[in-house]
């Protein structure tokens, strides 16, 4: 079986739809999904904790990150579980694990990307091997990530908090694709 986990923070429920999308692009696949969402609870004098979540995080083929981003990076809780990683990094407990990355942001001048950066690197870091999209074509279609990244999953929040059904296609593609690339 395919053990994929999504961890990610969502403030206003539209980081967790496109967590969902990721989800169902994998399930279609045959994975196994343990989606976690972080909580402020889960975060104590400033440090996340949550030992039980990174004993299961041994255990996952891959691990998709999500955030929002706020002031061009992720949301300060989700930097706090990365903060947190590393004790798993200095065992290399999560190393040749596939890994991407998902993000929303409210305005197309947001440096959304960087965000998906940040969780590229924190993924090298942890000797991780990246997964982009595998179909770039926003320049020329409107039917799939009209956005135009190639890093992950991006999206841009909806004047209703609502997703675009395009970025739902796209977060679904990056969840296909992922279970695809695992054995």
């Amino acid at each position: 079986m395919k053990n994929i986990a999504i961890v990610y923070f969502s403030q206003t429920g539209t980081t967790d739809m496109m967590a969902q999308a990721i989800a169902s692009g994998a399930e279609n696949k045959g994975a196994r999904i343990l989606a976690y969402r972080i909580q402020g609870k889960d975060i104590q004098e400033g440090r996340f904790r949550d030992a039980e979540l990174f004993a299961s995080l041994l255990n996952m083929d891959a691990i998709i990150f999500g955030s929002p981003t706020y002031m061009g990076g992720p949301a300060a809780q989700f930097k706090a579980f990365a903060d947190a990683s590393s004790e798993t990094w200095s065992k290399q407990g999560w190393h040749n694990k596939l890994a991407a990355g998902f993000t929303i942001g409210g305005s197309p001048c947001g440096e959304v990307q960087s965000t998906v950066e940040y969780f590229n690197i924190l993924a090298t870091q942890h000797s991780m091997l990246w997964v982009g999209m595998d179909a770039p074509d926003g320049s020329t279609t409107l039917n799939f990530n009209r956005l135009n990244a190639s890093i992950g999953a991006i999206s841009l929040s909806e004047d209703n908090n609502a997703l675009h059904p395009v970025d739902v296609k796209t977060a679904m593609r990056l969840g296909e694709r992922v279970a695809d690339l695992l054995p």
